[in-house]
């Protein structure tokens, strides 16, 4: 009787990306190798080469099927990066490009027959709170390592992740008031800065009320088909659904949703939006 080993190909690339990591990191001197870390890598090797087989037929079989280098090295870099993770570089990458919408004082997705819905005003407080703990942190930190000699290397690393923090701070915000709610005569577009994004069409729209709720947990959450889009725990309207959609979480996972209940700066003026020019019944 055969045995065959059955490897989870799904995991090689990774194996492979992270062999490549230690391997520069010890070329660099960044890591200096050991006995065990040697038997370690002699054992990992295999595997390590078979991810790089798989790596090298996704890249090959994405070009055999027209896409272009740069796509098909997309197509690989999916294979090693995980899907929340791709998810959430996504977000922060589009956050950081509020900063030049907010600076141009534009706004994303607000078509010219659109109506916006702001929904940052109530978080500002928040927000200002956040981004002056991390400038006391910041200086804090700093006074500390100094005051106990820490190393030029140490100081550099903890002033960039510092830098990192006030900037997510500040890019949540610019993210928040460039990224509003939208009303078109199509849909119902509800957002949360550059995390979480959904579009309802009218026609699925059953109706629309304002219903104040203060007790909102987390930011974005979903329970028993419910759709919660809170800000500082609250919501203030409520749309129920004729048939249920499809929503993706900011980590990627999807749920069916038939209620939506989501924060407006102006509940009077969203209502009036959804119901003034298409009465909903």
């Amino acid at each position: 009787m055969s045995m065959r080993l059955s490897l989870p190909r799904n995991g090689l690339p990774a194996v492979a990306a992270l062999d490549l990591l230690v391997a520069l990191l010890i070329v660099t001197g960044g890591l200096t190798p050991t006995p065990a870390g040697l038997v370690a890598a002699a054992v990992v090797a295999p595997l390590s080469a078979l991810g790089y087989v798989h790596v090298y037929q996704l890249f090959r079989a994405a070009r055999e099927a027209g896409a272009s280098p740069r796509d098909a090295l997309r197509t690989v870099a999916d294979a090693l990066v995980p899907l929340p993770a791709r998810m959430l570089m996504r977000a922060e990458r589009r956050n950081l490009a509020s900063f030049a919408l907010w600076v141009r004082r534009r706004q994303d997705g607000v078509p010219p027959d659109g109506v916006a819905l702001a929904y940052a005003k109530n978080q500002r407080p928040l927000l200002l709170m956040l981004l002056f703990a991390v400038a006391v942190q910041a200086v804090a930190l700093e006074w500390m390592l100094a005051a106990s000699d820490a190393s030029a290397d140490l100081r550099a690393i903890v002033m960039v992740a510092d830098v990192y923090q006030l900037l997510f701070v500040l890019a949540l915000g610019a993210a928040s008031a460039t990224r509003p709610h939208v009303v078109t005569a199509e849909e119902l577009r509800i957002r949360y800065g550059a995390y979480f994004d959904v579009r309802v069409p009218r026609e699925l729209i059953a109706s629309v009320k304002i219903s104040r709720n203060y007790d909102a947990r987390g930011v974005i959450a979903v329970a028993d088909g419910h759709l919660t889009v809170g800000v500082d725990a609250q919501t203030n309207l409520i749309v129920n659904l004729t048939a249920p959609i499809t929503v993706t979480r900011p980590l990627g996972r999807r749920e069916h949703i038939t209620t939506i209940r989501f924060y407006a700066d102006d509940p009077g003026s969203a209502l009036r939006s959804l119901t003034g020019d298409h009465p909903l019944r």
